[in-house]
């Protein structure tokens, strides 16, 4: 939106200033012009000056306060006073009433014909406040709703959408006329940016009796995205928009549908996986986003201590045999076979995947997708793959026990074989594999290693403070596994924060177990003994377990006692006695 009386005001406060010349403040506003923005919007947006710079220059000229928009907490009844179009379209976050006087935060100096609406059609008189822009669009977010100036345009365009009788069929009709509505698509798409800016892996999208409920799941953790009450009422056309987005059928909805689709930001493109399920009051959909770009994520990225990665590089360098990856199910398994191959990938090698579905595109890399509604399994893939001579091969996953024998006799046959299981621990993947049938003696021969993970969160840097309510037992057992004195061990945590999403954690790391199939455990095979039994002979030889590395991780302090407590379970079989301790310096 140009503006040339807030223009001016601008051009004049950044030439006094000394921030740009008179010359080039009369370019700027005629590109500005150009683009349809107006002049901080144009500045910011290219380069020519940071928001800061632009900010402190209005403040020290116009002697007004700068106000840090996100420390402060606004009372409901401000919000109720002004209307969501009303702040949205003026782009100012309404801050205080005190009598007739409203306090409102902008980023560019308001025009008077804007003071005068306020005046106007809120009855109040506007006294101004500096913030940043990005800080009023998150404010607008937080206290009005995601979206909720999309959505209240959308209801004043048509107020027949504010009332619902509860006919779900009559009103699906009607909206599935209407699911290419542009204010659709767009509320559409601010829910798919919002979630890929919050760092989101997958969207939630769930039906009940009076409410729509959208959540975000960031870094592991599903949290509520904060969506207007109104939102309810677009849910259908919402579902409809997605699904012709990704070639589903708007019609079906009482089987379960899965479909696929790109869009792009101004970073990169992102390739989103949507999954409908029938609910009791609707259909429910998660949309899993994944970046398009290619994988190319190093081994010591995944969180691997200096240790592991020595060890895994030693594996991966092996010329056959299977590496089985085991964790349950969002664990980062798929990552780190990416990231093995990656590593490995060379033009003298021939890689080729087999996955369900294909999940990052990989330079140099043949990669196939399973469709079980065309009879092509992993197990059929694998009697292909093998006609088109390659060296290693990833399986997405080893689920039935034809799978596992074609994988093995590959491995046998001079193959490096990546895949993974879905167990508990590495050694729960030996009886897993011998649970589904195969013959002991070809696990023997045929496995190099079981490497198990699990991700867990790190404390946000932000707001990172030692923790001092750590009960004994957990810091005796966690000085035990790491041979050092209790009183050493310091533990931290996040207090949350804006950036942390008050959660107190910002992004996450892998931990690691790694079982080497020496000749020790190959010998216990033939008995099939149980998971506890080689866990015990692998702890021996000197494995360190999940719990061991995230005990690591918490001494060293990136994540928390709570994180590795919730995914890892205790060790049965303890270190050396305190006797033995020695500082905890160098860890």
């Amino acid at each position: 939106m140009y503006k040339p009386v807030a223009n001016k005001i601008l051009v004049d406060v950044l030439v006094k200033s000394g921030l740009i010349s008179s010359q080039d403040a009369h370019a700027y506003i005629q590109a500005a012009r150009q683009e349809h923005k107006n002049l901080n919007s144009y500045l910011i947006r290219h380069g020519i000056l940071t928001e800061r710079e632009i900010i402190d220059s209005l403040a020290k000229e116009l002697n007004l306060s700068v106000l840090e928009l996100k420390e402060k907490e606004i009372p409901q009844a401000v919000i109720d006073r002004v209307p969501v179009k009303f702040a949205s379209f003026y782009k100012f976050m309404p801050v205080a009433i005190e009598g007739n006087e409203l306090t409102l935060a902008i980023s560019s100096p308001l025009d008077v014909r804007t003071e005068d609406d306020i005046r106007v059609y809120l009855g109040l008189e506007p006294r101004e406040v500096l913030a940043m822009r990005s800080d009023i669009d998150e404010a607008l977010k937080k206290y009005y709703g995601l979206a909720s100036d999309t959505i209240d345009r959308i209801l004043t365009k048509d107020p027949a959408k504010r009332k619902f009788d509860g006919n779900q069929e009559a009103w699906v009709e009607d909206i599935e006329k209407r699911s290419e509505d542009p204010s659709v698509t767009k509320l559409v798409n601010q829910i798919i940016l919002e979630a890929y800016q919050k760092r989101a892996t997958d969207i939630h999208i769930e039906p009940y009796r009076e409410r729509m409920r959208l959540r975000y799941r960031i870094d592991g953790v599903l949290m509520d995205a904060n969506l207007p009450p109104e939102a309810r009422h677009f849910m259908l056309p919402m579902i409809s928009r997605i699904k012709i987005m990704s070639n589903l059928s708007i019609t079906e909805k009482r089987l379960p549908q899965d479909g696929s689709t790109v869009v792009r930001t101004k970073d990169q493109d992102l390739d989103l996986r949507i999954s409908t399920m029938p609910a009791l009051r609707g259909e429910s959909m998660v949309i899993r986003i994944l970046p398009t770009k290619s994988m190319r994520t190093k081994l010591e990225d995944l969180g691997l201590n200096q240790s592991n990665a020595r060890k895994f590089r030693e594996l991966i360098q092996s010329s056959h045999g299977i590496i089985f990856v085991t964790g349950p199910t969002g664990s980062g398994k798929t990552t780190t076979l990416y990231a093995c191959l990656h590593e490995i990938n060379s033009p003298g090698q021939k890689i080729i995947t087999i996955e369900d579905p294909v999940e990052y595109e990989m330079d140099g890399v043949t990669q196939i997708a399973i469709s079980p509604k065309l009879n092509f399994s992993f197990a059929e893939g694998l009697r292909n793959i093998l006609r088109h001579d390659p060296d290693i091969i990833m399986v997405g996953e080893v689920r039935d026990l034809e799978t596992a024998e074609i994988a093995i006799r590959t491995a046998l046959t001079g193959h490096l074989v990546f895949s993974t299981l879905h167990t508990n621990d590495a050694a729960s993947g030996i009886t897993r594999l011998i649970d589904m049938g195969v013959e002991p003696y070809l696990v023997a021969s045929s496995v190099e290693a079981f490497v198990a993970q699990r991700l867990i969160r790190l404390i946000c840097p932000h707001c990172k403070e030692e923790d001092t309510k750590v009960p004994d037992t957990v810091r005796h057992e966690m000085a035990q596994s790491l041979k050092v004195d209790p009183e050493t061990v310091r533990v931290y945590r996040g207090r949350g924060c804006d950036v942390c999403n008050k959660t107190g954690y910002y992004g996450r790391t892998a931990i690691y177990e790694i079982l080497h199939m020496n000749e020790a455990i190959r010998g216990m095979l033939t008995a099939k003994p149980s998971s506890e039994r080689v866990k015990h002979a692998a702890m021996r030889n000197g494995m360190a377990t999940l719990r061991q590395n995230g005990w690591q991780c918490v001494a060293a302090g990136i994540t928390t006692v709570e994180e590795v407590l919730f995914v890892s379970s205790k060790d049965d079989w303890h270190a050396p006695s305190l006797e033995t301790l020695t500082p905890v310096a160098g860890i």
